[in-house]
């Protein structure tokens, strides 16, 4: 038996540094690290990832959001943030911290 859990990642937040900020536009979001002064475009998807990581912060919510406005399977929507969570922290767009 598969419990909701299991397609969400562990309690994580998530916020976004004072030195990043960024803008929607139609095809595209612009994020911009100040402290590197370095530009990032992002497709539709990821920026409203990020949108959501910025309003949201809990992990869990933003993915349960992101399936229920695209109608993708939560199981994929929390592999693709994950992934998109640890580029977005590498690069220092993000900061993750345990929720616990």
């Amino acid at each position: 038996m598969t419990s909701a859990k299991s397609a969400t990642l562990p309690p994580t937040r998530v916020t976004i540094p004072q030195h990043v900020v960024f803008r929607a536009f139609v095809e595209e979001t612009v994020v911009l690290n100040l402290e590197s002064g370095r530009y990032h475009g992002l497709n539709p998807t990821a920026g409203r990832m990020l949108e959501l990581l910025g309003e949201l912060g809990d992990l869990d919510v933003v993915v349960q959001r992101i399936a229920e406005e695209t109608g993708a399977p939560a199981e994929r929507v929390a592999e693709d943030l994950h992934g998109f969570c640890s580029s977005l922290a590498e690069r220092g767009l993000i900061e993750v911290e345990s929720a616990a």
